[in-house]
C-alpha cells in the first residue's frame, strides 16, 4: 500500500476544468465535504454538472457554487428549501434533472458496478417518465434509467487512513461510498487521518481502492448539530 495523502489539496482542485461533472456526498448538510466545496469555490471552475442529493441548504454547502454561477446543471432528488436554486430554475439559468431518491442512489450504484442502465417502477405515470424508454414486465410498466458516473467525486468521512480506507459516522455515510465507486477520481476529506494500517479492518466502510486522494479537513462547523443540556 502507498500513501494518497494530499499535503496541499489545492494541487488537485486547481486542476478541475470547466465543464467537469462532480458528485458530492451528503444529505442536506449531513456529511457534506465542506472543505472540498470551499476549494472548488476558491478556484472557480465554471459550467459544472453537480450530482448530489440536494444542492446545498440554508445558504450553505453547494449553494456557494450556485451563487457564484459555477453550476450549469444539477442532477438531484430534492430542490425544496433552496430559494437560490429555485430562482435560477425559474430564470432558466440552470438545468435541473430531478430523480426519485431511490432511483438516484441506484443510478450511482449501477455505475460503480459497471451496469449502464436498469429498469425501475419508480416514477411511472409521472413527469419522471417523460421522454424515457419504457417496457412491460409481468403486466407492469417500468422505466429505463441510465446510470450516473462522474469525472470527480468529493466526499467526507469521519476517519480515514493514508491509503484511503474510510469509516463514516452514522448517517454521514449516506451516498458517499456509492459515489466513490462511480467516479473516475475520488477526493476525500476526513476529520481524522491515520497512517496506513491504523484503521481496524472491521471499521472500514469503503476500501481505499476506490480513493485517489485524501486529506485532513479542518474548521468543521457541523451546522445541523445542536448541543442540548442533559436533565439531571
Amino acid at each position: 500500500m502507498y500513501s494518497k495523502k494530499l499535503v496541499n489539496p489545492s494541487e488537485i482542485f486547481s486542476q478541475i476544468e470547466d465543464g467537469s461533472t462532480i458528485m458530492s456526498g451528503g444529505f442536506g448538510l449531513c456529511g457534506i465535504p465542506e472543505n472540498s466545496i470551499n476549494y472548488l469555490e476558491k478556484f472557480g471552475p465554471k459550467k459544472l454538472t453537480i450530482i448530489s442529493n440536494n444542492i446545498g441548504n440554508s445558504g450553505k454547502g453547494l449553494v456557494k457554487l450556485l451563487t457564484k454561477n459555477m453550476i450549469s446543471k444539477a442532477i438531484c432528488s430534492y430542490v425544496g428549501g433552496n430559494p437560490d436554486l429555485e430562482k435560477k430554475i425559474l430564470d432558466g439559468e440552470i438545468d435541473v434533472e430531478l430523480t426519485p431518491q431511490g432511483t438516484f442512489a441506484e443510478k450511482i450504484r449501477n455505475a460503480g458496478a459497471g451496469i449502464p442502465a436498469f429498469y425501475t417502477r419508480a416514477g411511472t405515470g409521472t413527469e419522471v417518465e417523460h421522454n424515457k424508454e419504457t417496457r412491460v414486465f409481468g403486466n407492469k410498466k417500468y422505466i429505463l434509467e441510465h446510470s450516473l458516473s462522474a469525472d470527480y467525486c468529493i466526499i467526507k468521512a469521519t476517519i480515514g487512513d493514508e491509503f484511503g480506507n474510510l469509516y463514516f459516522e452514522g448517517a454521514s455515510k449516506n451516498f458517499s461510498p456509492l459515489m466513490a465507486m462511480a467516479a473516475r477520481t475520488t477526493i476525500v476529506e476526513v476529520e481524522t487521518l491515520l497512517e496506513i494500517g491504523e484503521l481496524a479492518s472491521e471499521k472500514i466502510h469503503l476500501p481505499g481502492i476506490f480513493v485517489q486522494h485524501i486529506y485532513k479537513g479542518e474548521g468543521y462547523k457541523n451546522e445541523i448539530e445542536y448541543l442540548k443540556e442533559e436533565d439531571h
